[in-house]
């Protein structure tokens, strides 16, 4: 119990990537011991900064029982300006505790965790909620989340027949298309913002602080959209649609488009459930209306994720353990 074990980014990584089955298996059981009341999860914690606006840091803690009996904390940051340094958006760190003991277990890279929780979350929604075949996908925002999450679509039920992307940024949104490629051989046209947004399965994985959706605009009765980034939605947009969330407390405040729209109209009647709750059978999905999943992020998830990462690597002897590191 004195020992402390470490696990770098590219050997999670190369977990994660080899067997993302597994993986929407994990987020989706989390799911459903979330909405069974097997977790504990409190409000995220933001450390922001007023000299840098577009930065921050977010402190995840959370505790998920049943068979993962694991608590921990995820301190994810996330610095756009890096981009144009070279060097990716997010960083972060997974630590693991003991629960019966409290003891600090092990420090995870949390960046590939997060992604993949992220869009192995985005691709259990959308297994949920997308009716029929040869859908189309329409990705707004071309960096790591989106790619991760085209890369669980692939590997899922949903059948996909073409994929368009928009990016502000030209050359990011190429470079995506071709890093799309290269990893599952799937072609990736790069439009314009109106054309993404008709497509049968709508992803947004911005780094938007704000809606700049027409509040006019309405998406088809037939369309679904996996509400990522959760701020690019107009409330007009939210209120037309049936909608979803991972947690309606933890959905609804920081501004994001549910939180705007429950401003505006005083209540939350227009969140039909959550997917632990549809998971469950306990949520049917009001069709007639695009339907939308909002996911704020839940710990609970980074934690299941990162302790069956933790397991593989000790496993495959990748972990590196520090011998009395407790003292």
């Amino acid at each position: 119990m004195s020992d402390f074990i470490v696990v770098a980014g590219p050997d999670i990584a190369g977990i994660l990537d080899g067997d993302k089955e597994k993986v929407r298996e994990i987020v989706a059981s989390a799911y459903r011991l979330h909405d069974a009341g097997h977790t504990i999860n409190p409000d995220s914690y933001f450390l922001r900064f007023p000299h840098k606006p577009n930065s921050r840091v977010i402190a995840l803690p959370a505790y998920i029982g049943a068979d993962v009996n694991r608590m921990g904390i995820k301190w994810i940051s996330s610095f756009p300006d890096n981009l144009s340094r070279g060097i990716p958006r997010a960083s972060a760190v997974l630590i693991l505790n003991d629960f019966e003991t409290g003891r600090p277990l092990a420090c995870l890279e949390s960046a590939h965790i997060s992604a993949a929780r992220t869009a192995a979350s985005a691709a259990v929604a959308a297994e949920q909620l997308c009716t029929g075949s040869g859908l189309t996908v329409g990705v707004v925002g071309t960096g790591v989340i989106a790619s991760t999450i085209l890369d669980h679509l692939h590997s899922s039920t949903v059948d996909i027949v073409g994929v368009v992307a928009h990016d502000l940024d030209h050359g990011r949104a190429a470079a995506f298309a071709e890093r799309v490629h290269t990893k599952i051989g799937t072609d990736v046209d790069p439009v314009g913002l109106d054309a993404a947004l008709k497509a049968d399965l709508v992803v947004f994985a911005t780094t938007a602080g704000e809606p700049y959706v027409d509040a006019a605009y309405r998406f088809t009765p037939d369309q679904v959209v996996l509400n990522v980034s959760l701020r690019d939605l107009p409330p007009e947009v939210i209120l037309a649609s049936t909608n979803l969330v991972d947690d309606v407390e933890h959905c609804l405040k920081a501004n994001t488009s549910p939180h705007l729209a429950e401003q505006v109209v005083g209540h939350r009647d227009f969140i039909q459930g959550t997917l632990g709750g549809l998971l469950n059978g306990k949520v049917e999905v009001e069709r007639g209306k695009p339907v939308i999943f909002s996911p704020f992020g839940l710990g609970v998830l980074d934690i299941a994720v990162g302790d069956y990462v933790m397991g593989r690597a000790l496993e495959a002897g990748t972990a590196t353990v520090v011998n009395g590191f407790i003292g």
